[in-house]
């Protein structure tokens, strides 16, 4: 069975991988829902799996499922109406966020990277004069959805300096390629950055996502092991 749940894994992750590239070369609404679609059958897959499995975090594994299915509607509504996805982008990020806090309650303390990262995100956001919102309600709303996002990343840097475990390490990873990602997209949208941009926005995007999905798999059993031991 683990064989089995491995290679769907490494089969699905080429799938998302193809579609994450094919969509940033044809710009096609279907190649990108089809991307979207087969990283929730990841989640899925392994969210099944660590269920029967009797996962030591069943908390973490349903939330964050559910934050993948929300980040796949923000993903197709964001090529019909920007700001629409955004919203429900930044939902999905809520849902990630409350995902970490099932493996380590939030303390105010989590609070301080999340802080630093949103500090970052104002500045690059503000000082530079090189984007265009269109008016102050989307800037508004990339701030908040940069508070939002920071909030998400702070929290797993901080899961995991408390846990140096394989799980928080993946979820962190999958964390900064999110913020990563989503820093290229406010480039890519909003200024004449060069087309390469996109591409950094799409496919670290796409990246970001198998690392959330295959901590669903090793939520079952992972969180007890430490990296250093």
């Amino acid at each position: 069975m683990k064989r089995s749940i491995s290679i769907a894994n490494i089969i699905l992750s080429i799938v998302i991988l193809f579609g994450g590239i094919s969509y940033s070369i044809l710009h096609s609404i279907p190649v990108k829902a089809f991307a979207s679609a087969a990283f929730v059958a990841l989640g899925l897959v392994n969210l099944v799996f660590a269920l029967k499995n009797g996962s030591k975090n069943r908390a973490f594994t349903v939330v964050m499922f559910i934050g993948m299915v929300i980040a796949m509607v923000a993903d197709i509504m964001l090529e019909i109406y920007f700001m629409t996805g955004a919203i429900i982008f930044a939902i999905s990020h809520v849902f990630n966020f409350a995902s970490y806090c099932t493996l380590a309650p939030f303390r105010w303390r989590d609070a301080i990277p999340g802080g630093i990262m949103f500090a970052v995100s104002c500045a690059v956001v503000l000082i530079p004069p090189i984007f265009d919102f269109g008016g102050n309600i989307m800037l508004i709303v990339c701030l908040v959805y940069a508070l939002i996002i920071s909030l998400m990343l702070g929290k797993a840097i901080s899961n995991y300096r408390s846990d140096k475990c394989l799980l928080n390490l993946l979820l962190l990873v999958g964390s900064v390629l999110y913020f990563f990602s989503d820093m290229m997209l406010l480039f890519s949208h909003f200024s004449d950055a060069p087309g390469f941009v996109g591409k950094l926005c799409v496919n670290s995007y796409y990246i970001a996502q198998i690392f959330l999905a295959h901590s669903i798999l090793r939520s079952q059993d992972e969180s007890v092991k430490k990296l250093d031991a």
